[in-house]
């Protein structure tokens, strides 16, 4: 049985371990924070995968996660956030997903890492710009998740750092990722289709990765309804840093 996943995945043994456990921690995340799965996943699994692989198995992903999420997301977000976002998102994919099918994956893959650190760093100390609060400030955000989203599929990281700026109450952050996310696949969706990224294999890796992923959603819920409200942002962005940076190290 072992042998027909790896020939169905196209991984090695060794691949799809690694690729299983990276699976099962962000879909941990993703249940607690109510995001970075597609960024842990870009940090742990792109020397595996390249981007341009990696992406449309995230998209797969990130999309039964939200699926999953969808009842619990709708009951605290901010839906007029999450609507500005999710449409300033949808025009920046297209940007994004040009620049991933037009360099090399080694480039691609550097630049994704680079963005999740930055994105990290940035949020770890705070950082929210006066400017980030205003509706420039917020279609902005929304233009820039979608590009990253594109890019390196971490644009839930960019609304996460503006919601940061709103000093929202961490449950309504979490549903508004959540809806935000839900939104955001069906315009990744009809790109991917476009460009062509979306293909069969990304399909079969994502059926065997699915199951994976929604108990490590669903444990994470648990998590984040037995009070460890306050400590899941410092988790998220302390574990992302790590990650990102064993991932450059594996480019030397």
């Amino acid at each position: 049985m072992l042998q027909s996943i790896i020939e169905f995945t196209g991984l090695t043994s060794f691949e799809l371990l690694i690729t299983t456990g990276a699976v099962f921690l962000a879909g941990l995340v993703r249940g607690f924070a109510g995001f970075a799965l597609s960024a842990i996943l870009m940090s742990s699994v792109v020397f595996i995968l390249p981007p341009v692989e990696l992406i449309p198995l995230c998209f797969v992903l990130e999309a039964a996660a939200s699926l999953f999420m969808l009842r619990g997301g709708m009951k605290s977000a901010d839906m007029s956030v999450v609507w500005v976002l999710a449409i300033g998102s949808a025009i920046g994919v297209p940007i994004g997903l040009y620049a991933t099918v037009s360099i090399s994956p080694e480039i691609s893959k550097l630049v994704a890492l680079i963005i999740i650190m930055t994105l990290t760093f940035a949020q770890l100390f705070n950082f929210a710009p006066r400017a980030l609060g205003t509706k420039a400030g917020l279609y902005a955000s929304g233009l820039i998740a979608g590009i990253v989203t594109g890019l390196a599929s971490v644009g839930g990281m960019v609304v996460a750092l503006y919601v940061l700026s709103s000093k929202a109450h961490p449950e309504t952050m979490r549903s508004s990722l959540v809806m935000f996310l839900f939104l955001g696949m069906f315009t990744s969706l009809i790109y991917m289709l476009l460009y062509g990224v979306l293909d069969y294999q990304a399909m079969q890796r994502g059926m065997v990765f699915t199951p994976i992923v929604l108990t490590g959603v669903y444990s994470g819920s648990r998590l984040f309804r037995l009070s460890f409200v306050k400590y899941y942002k410092q988790f998220c962005l302390l574990l992302l840093i790590t990650l990102s940076f064993v991932g450059m190290l594996k480019m030397i």
